[in-house]
């Protein structure tokens, strides 16, 4: 008998999220896009006219309206696609909200360049003038920009080319989450079982090593099928990168990339050498998940394959909510309220559906609550992405409580800093839990330090190996170099065997892994995942250490959103990313849980 998932329709409503607070209906997303239309129109009404404080307050206020309502137009529409993404009028409300983000950027691509064309003297001038107080970061991050700003046509036309830059990422994701099927795979004991990109890492984590093998072989098969097509869409978002890097007379598209967020390119080499450094640490646990499992071959499908009886525990989810309001009790009263409110008012998509979204993500908006969307199947995996995202979404809660609109966003390099957090908690918790009960769970413990070990695994080293692999392929493309799947598979296999080590067969599946990777069709997003679990285990281990003090230092820093630099963020809980020491710390903590799983082995 074939397990078959359900279709979006036969899913409990409470396990769905409230879309109604962003919109009423589409037909109020549709008022919603009128309105935007108009303040478009009015922003682009300030062009020529960019020229005191007074003229520059009143454009950002408009501009600021226009991104608000922006902002919420696009969550909505994006969200209602990734429901079912074989829906074909939720794909076209995602497609033209697309290209009003695009006509309003284009719109707009006047006014940084109009403004930076003022002499030095009067751009000091802004940088203090009492009409611009409440914008007063947002100018020096413009004035940052002089160097890298073009003239206002040709802003104006790398605006227009925004949506085909986007294509190649629109591919991809189309063709991940939409069109790629799966042959159907059997079992050790002959059942059937569908594969699709919602179920294929819960089947890769299987005690089955038929099933995991059989899945690891018809997913990957599907993926080859279109390698070719995966690697034109890279290849296009590499040379879309590279080719806006060279306009803006950046050293190359990671330099440009990084200073967005005003990050030195040297943090990202940094951290590649310190996880390089500390390789032997993460042969040392593909050796022991080898011995564990007891295989002569340990095999890419063999990667996820729980480490003891106790990671076969399946979890309900409203065990999973209890326990996630238990991991974030050190953080207080409130914040674990505002946890319980996300529950209760359908912050979260639960279930996975055919045709929805693979993974998870949280998602905001300034003007409604955030909303995560998952694909809950009951492991501690899955405890643990809801820990994960819930961080996300606390972290936006609290900027868009304590921020104006303009600073509400957090950068992305401080993104993954509080779903970490909330997962480290979880961690220490339940092993607390269990190494205090009356007749401890050694299976338990097990289970619980594989899913420590695994954070690690998967953030910190595999995140890295992302970052170096796209740093090469990047590399590649601003030397002349063609990026072609056989290229493509040759750099990724060479990554995969030196950081996993001699004991990890990496077969011809595993070497073209790299297409299925969505971030790397958004260049240099994953480094970003390394960095921040790395500041997270010195915050979660501060905050259970310290208590009270800490806490509301770590609060302050979730409530800072965009009003700073993200380094400066992180300085305010005494890390300093600028030096190897939080990377460094972080593999210490990974080779201490690993000492831990060997002793109890």
């Amino acid at each position: 008998m074939t397990e078959y998932m359900r279709e979006r329709n036969e899913i409990d409503r409470e396990d769905t999220w409230d879309l109604s607070v962003l919109f009423a209906s589409d037909e109020a997303w549709e008022e919603g896009l009128q309105t935007l239309e108009e303040l478009v129109e009015a922003a682009a009404e300030f062009q020529g006219k960019l020229v005191n404080a007074e003229s520059i307050r009143k454009y950002l206020e408009t501009s600021g309206k226009m991104e608000r309502i922006l902002s919420s137009l696009f969550a909505y529409a994006s969200m209602r696609r990734d429901e079912d993404t074989r829906e074909e009028k939720a794909q076209a409300m995602y497609a033209r909200i697309y290209s009003k983000y695009v006509q309003a950027l284009t719109a707009c691509s006047f006014a940084e360049p109009e403004i930076l064309s003022l002499s030095d003297g009067e751009l000091r001038k802004l940088e203090s003038a009492p009409e611009l107080a409440e914008y007063r970061y947002t100018i020096t991050r413009l004035v940052r920009q002089k160097p890298h700003t073009l003239t206002a046509s040709e802003e104006e036309l790398l605006a227009r080319m925004g949506e085909v830059f986007a294509v190649p990422r629109e591919v991809a994701t189309n063709l991940m989450n939409a069109d790629l099927v799966f042959d159907p795979v059997k079992d050790g004991e002959g059942k059937e079982t569908e594969v699709n990109a919602a179920n294929y890492i819960l089947l890769q984590m299987s005690r089955d090593r038929v099933l995991r093998e059989n899945s690891y072989n018809s997913f990957y098969k599907g993926y080859r099928q279109h390698i070719n097509t995966f690697a034109a869409a890279f290849a296009g978002a590499v040379k879309g990168a590279a080719a806006e890097a060279a306009a803006r007379k950046y050293g190359s598209s990671r330099e440009m990339s990084m200073s967005g967020e005003w990050i030195p390119v040297s943090v990202y080499d940094s951290l590649i050498e310190s996880v390089r450094k500390a390789a032997p640490l993460m042969h040392r646990y593909i050796r022991l998940r080898k011995k564990i499992l007891g295989v002569d071959e340990l095999h890419y499908y063999d990667l996820y394959a729980p480490l003891s009886a106790g990671s076969s525990r399946s979890y309900s989810y409203e065990q999973a909510k209890q326990m996630v309001l238990d991991a974030t009790a050190p953080l207080g009263e409130d914040y674990v309220n505002t946890v319980r409110r996300a529950y209760q008012e359908r912050w979260i998509d639960v279930y996975p559906n055919k045709g929805k979204r693979g993974g998870a993500y949280s998602q905001s908006s300034y003007d409604s609550n955030p909303y995560i969307l998952m694909n809950f199947t009951g492991t501690l995996d899955s405890v643990s992405t809801l820990a994960h995202e819930m961080g996300h979404s606390m972290h936006s809660w609290l900027s868009n409580h304590a921020q104006p609109v303009q600073y509400a966003d957090y950068t992305i390099f401080v993104a993954e800093v509080a779903s970490t957090v909330n997962e480290n908690l979880l961690i220490e918790q339940l092993l607390k839990a269990c190494r205090n009960a009356e007749a401890p769970d050694r299976e338990e413990e097990m289970a619980l330090l594989n899913q420590y070990l695994e954070g690690f695994k998967g953030t910190v080293y595999r995140q890295t190996l992302f970052a170096e692999f796209e740093r090469e392929a990047h590399a590649m493309v601003e030397r002349g170099e063609a990026l072609h799947p056989a290229s493509l598979n040759q750099l990724y296999k060479r990554l995969l065997t030196e950081y996993f080590g001699p004991d990890l067969v990496v077969d011809d599946n595993a070497a073209s892994e790299w297409a299925r990777i969505p971030h790397f069709y958004r260049p240099f997003y994953v480094y970003k995942y390394a960095t921040s679990y790395s500041a997270s285990v010195a915050i979660s281990e501060g905050i259970l250490q310290e208590g009270l003090p800490f806490v509301e230092k770590y609060l302050h820093f979730l409530s800072l959103g965009g009003s700073c630099d993200p380094l400066d963020e992180l300085k305010t809980v005494g890390i300093d990313m600028t030096t190897p020491d939080p990377v460094d710390r972080a593999l210490e903590k990974f080779g201490r849980v690993l000492d831990q799983a060997e002793a109890l082995v």
